[in-house]
């Protein structure tokens, strides 16, 4: 019988919060090409001598605000959460980072080692977008193809508004769901424009009119727009949102080229003139604690709310290690295993 391992890969963090292995971190995550999408020599000249020189010692000082004894979150959640499920699951599961520590090329070669012949690769990631799933899933076939091509690859696809995803993120928030609030505000990882245009396979349709991401979308399953309007209204749905309680946003630009809008400090800053006083915001782009979330929301995002006028602002903790967003692994695994697992329409695997 084959010996079967899941993969779990998640995006990464520098080794430590020294502005030598941030820089380090930084450097590995923004010369990938489906980062920034340039010619390599523009691409090495931006990265080198414009972005990393300041940009380094200003991350470290975020990083530092977060770190913990486990190390970074991201990572330290993450170890956690392969541990969990290697346990429910009663098989192998290893842990990669697309940048920097523990590398893809480091579980490869444990599962090589352990004759692991069949692998699927669940990437953290609950949309479809080239910075993230797509970078993470191209990379790992490299290294499978290069370093142990008897392995049999099989990719999850993305998971947006898969009931078991929705249900473990709805769990989650339930609490602060609860508690006393005026807005609910979901704020999405951003990326350019031009990316999503990259990823239409018509060339036509994403962006090309203002509801482009309608319930037709031709492309869902390489739009990462329209998949965050899909979790949106199946969280919405499942956790009985009123109506006109709720908006979307989209952070960490780089740059000043256009990304996806509405922009989140712009959001968070035009609901406190608006008269919202308490706010919630969920980050579902992310299944881990990170410095996006607990830095850039947790900490920045508070100071600006606070700055323009409101109250009190709250951030949902990611998935992290949720009992329910466990068994939603473990039924990926359990399907895969069993061969019942369907891909989205258009999803790649």
């Amino acid at each position: 019988m084959n010996k079967s391992a899941v993969l779990l890969v998640n995006l990464g963090s520098p080794d430590s919060a020294s502005v030598a292995d941030v820089r380090a971190y930084l450097g590995e995550f923004l010369m990938d090409g489906r980062v920034l999408d340039m010619i390599y020599p523009l691409r090495w000249s931006l990265v080198h001598l414009a972005i990393l020189p300041g940009r380094a010692a200003r991350s470290a000082e975020a990083y530092e605000k977060i770190w913990t004894p486990d190390g970074p979150p991201l990572v330290a959640t993450s170890r956690k959460v392969r541990a969990a499920l290697q346990e429910r699951a009663g098989m192998t599961v290893e842990l990669a980072m697309r940048y920097r520590h523990p590398s893809i090329p480091e579980a490869i070669g444990k599962l090589k080692k352990q004759g692991v012949e069949k692998v699927l690769l669940i990437p953290l990631f609950p949309h479809h977008a080239m910075s993230s799933y797509e970078t993470a899933v191209e990379r790992v076939r490299e290294v499978v193809a290069a370093e142990a091509p008897d392995i049999s690859l099989t990719v999850a696809p993305p998971y947006y508004d898969h009931p078991d995803y929705i249900r473990a993120m709805t769990a989650a928030a339930s609490g602060y769901l609860q508690q006393d609030y005026d807005h609910l505000l979901f704020s999405f990882h951003g990326i350019p424009e031009r990316h999503l245009r990259k990823a239409d396979p018509t060339g036509r349709h994403c962006l090309a009119r203002r509801d482009c991401c309608g319930e037709d979308c031709p492309v869902i399953g390489t739009c990462y727009r329209a998949q965050c309007f899909r979790t949106v209204e199946a969280f919405v749905r499942m956790a009985s949102i009123p109506k006109h309680t709720h908006s979307i946003s989209f952070q960490s630009r780089l740059g000043r080229e256009p990304w996806l809008k509405p922009y989140t400090e712009q959001v968070i800053t035009g609901l406190a003139r608006a008269g919202i006083r308490k706010l919630l915001v969920i980050c579902p782009s992310f299944v881990a604690d990170c410095l996006e979330t607990l830095e850039e929301i947790g900490l920045r995002g508070r100071d600006i709310f606070l700055a323009a006028g409101g109250q009190e602002l709250k951030l949902i903790p990611c998935l992290n290690t949720h009992p329910l967003w466990i068994k939603a692994l473990d039924n990926m695994a359990s399907n895969w295993l069993s061969g019942s697992a369907r891909p989205h329409a258009g999803a790649p695997v």
